[in-house]
């Protein structure tokens, strides 16, 4: 049994929020569906595309903006702006998660608040856009209104960095023992995997993260740890 949301699929309000109205409506109720629903027909394929498109167009946006800074600090800068957390305040300013499509037992586990899911349908939702319009100047265009409020947050110093790094400095500064990330489930076949990492680290209970790649994992697990330090 699934979650099926015909009508906030056809409401103008969702569309308008996003910023774009689409001519095939059914991407973006594929971009919506979560695996648990299908394991055929979900968002994971348009999410490897989007994930690609973001990547490129927030790289041409810092190279323009930023014309003086080094490739290192532009790809931390770029790395902050991708990341898990701030897909998913985009989400919650989109209110994608009154329409999200999951199983029964994902929705009542809290798949529509969590945050992975939230990032990973984002950025379907950018290779839904694209697919939909063939117009890769529209697609840009309405990703940098959706990042309009953060950028004036994002400065280059060398503080951006992934999760696993700051964890690593983290732990090294207090001579602890480095994170130990394990895989506990890989789902689905290449390239449309879905991966479950547990990040170890002494003295802490095991928190895991999830993603399209072991290396996307890695960053959710650690970043979960670096939630845990800070509380």
């Amino acid at each position: 049994m699934t979650k099926n949301l015909p009508n906030k699929l056809n409401d103008t309000r969702l569309q308008a929020r996003i910023g774009y109205q689409f001519q095939q409506i059914d991407l973006l109720k594929l971009a919506l569906t979560h695996r648990s629903v299908s394991h055929k027909h979900n968002y994971e394929r348009l999410e490897f595309l989007g994930d690609s498109l973001l990547g490129m167009i927030i790289a041409n946006y810092l190279y323009h903006t930023y014309p003086t800074e080094n490739e290192g600090r532009l790809t931390r800068m770029r790395a902050t702006l991708v990341r898990q957390e701030a897909l998913g305040k985009i989400a919650n300013d989109l209110q994608l998660s009154r329409s999200l499509i999951l199983s029964t037992g994902e929705l009542k586990s809290g798949g529509h608040h969590r945050e992975s899911i939230l990032a990973d349908t984002v950025e379907a939702i950018i290779g839904a856009i694209y697919i939909d319009s063939n117009d890769l100047n529209l697609l840009q265009g309405i990703v940098l209104k959706w990042y309009e409020p953060y950028f004036d947050h994002i400065e280059p110093t060398d503080q951006l960095k992934d999760p696993k790094s700051r964890l690593q400095e983290y732990l090294q500064a207090r001579k602890k023992p480095l994170p130990v990330y394990e895989v506990v489930d890989i789902q689905g076949d290449a390239p449309n995997q879905h991966f479950k990492v547990e990040c170890l680290v002494d003295g802490l209970p095991k928190l895991q993260g999830e993603g399209s790649s072991r290396r996307f994992a890695e960053q959710t697990a650690a970043a979960e740890i670096l939630k845990l330090l800070e509380q």
